[in-house]
């Protein structure tokens, strides 16, 4: 058999490249080493439930066009993303916003509000940050940093506040009104029956093969003769695509426990709540069924660990410091002299994309493609 693509990886990149080379006449294969489609987005039904297996996952964007091209693929419901943090025995809400200020300092309007940031900032007299604490406290004082930023962000880095670069936090969302949303975006939704009846649906009329390893198959494929592609599309690892030769690069991971919960219908009233003590080892509970506000009788919840990675480990945030970035623009012009394989994605760019970023991303590099 002869492809025009080899499609290595059946996550939302993969699968938007493969809707678009199918419409452009061009036959393609779709390789999955795990057992399933659709990626770290991949959702299963559980009592009724669809779980997002990989960490909650809300789509959301400000172009149109984007929107409009996952609504061909599934209907959305208007889920909104506004989730708590939970210190101590405290609850805030998430983005820092006038709920958060008005539980913290018991204050009411946003002109008290910033000034109580800005005497804080103040009286730190930090002029030039040189580590993440510092970062912070310089941009949202000491409250808001020692109880909603500084233990989430050391579970999910595993070192110290001080350990950590500036320039990891450029920035923290602060909005002076009593508004929840999370995202500023317009448009926002979960697709109702999971996104992996979603990425189904971009695959639909190409072939897929799941559990088949790129590396394994291409050496079989090359003595046999048995299956032959004009180009290839990586979405893997690029540092493993080139063994590793320069050195690998570095990830955070996560670890899962899910638990299906018989004798409660609501766990914790809301799809993502925070946990932003160090002491409390995971960062967030995710109660699967508020994202599609369901009824069921059961409930599931998961819970959420920062890892650290090591190679054979899900990888799943690029660590683009310096040292990481320096090593990727390496192999970035490793990349370059492959002229048969495009490299796409979270992974074969070493970088964290949002979903609508994703499919961006993918729509331009197949308008390219031939």
């Amino acid at each position: 058999m002869h492809y025009d693509y080899l499609i290595v990886g059946a996550g939302l990149f993969g699968a938007t490249f493969a809707q678009e080379m199918k419409k452009k006449g061009k036959k393609c294969l779709v390789i999955e080493k795990r057992n399933h489609i659709a990626g770290n987005i991949y959702t299963r039904e559980l009592e009724g439930i669809q779980v997002h297996e990989y960490g909650a996952h809300i789509f959301h964007t400000s172009r149109k066009e984007i929107w409009e091209y996952v609504n061909q693929f599934a209907e959305f419901n208007n889920y909104i993303n506004a989730p708590v943090a939970v210190y101590k025995n405290e609850l805030y809400n998430m983005p820092f916003n006038m709920n958060t200020f008005s539980k913290m300092w018991n204050i009411k309007t946003p002109k008290e509000a910033k000034a109580k940031i800005q005497e804080q900032i103040a009286s730190l007299h930090i002029t030039e940050p040189q580590n993440l604490e510092e970062q912070a406290l310089s941009l949202v004082g000491s409250d808001i940093y020692e109880k909603l930023v500084k233990g989430y962000t050391e579970k999910q880095w595993g070192r110290d506040c001080k350990e950590l670069p500036a320039f990891i936090i450029k920035r923290l969302p602060v909005r002076f009104t009593y508004n929840n949303n999370y995202f500023n975006d317009r448009y926002q939704g979960i697709p109702v029956g999971g996104y992996t009846a979603m990425v189904a649906k971009m695959l639909e009329g190409t072939e897929v093969q799941l559990e088949t390893d790129y590396f394994e198959k291409r050496k079989q494929w090359e003595k046999t003769g048995e299956v032959t592609y004009g180009k290839v599309l990586f979405t893997g690892m690029l540092d493993e695509f080139f063994q590793y030769q320069l050195g690998e690069l570095e990830y955070r991971s996560l670890r899962f426990e899910q638990e299906i919960i018989s004798d409660c219908d609501n766990y914790q009233g809301n799809a993502v709540v925070n946990y932003t003590e160090r002491e409390v080892p995971y960062t967030r509970i995710i109660e699967h069924k508020h994202f599609e506000f369901g009824t069921q009788p059961k409930t599931v919840i998961t819970k959420e660990y920062p890892a650290e990675w090591h190679k054979g480990n899900e990888p799943y945030y690029p660590i683009n410091d310096e040292k990481n970035n320096t090593l990727f623009a390496q192999y970035q012009k490793l990349a370059e002299k492959e002229e048969k394989v495009l490299f796409g994605g979270r992974l074969g760019q070493y970088k964290y994309y949002d979903m609508d970023k994703v499919i961006d991303a993918a729509l331009t590099m197949a308008a390219c493609a031939c």
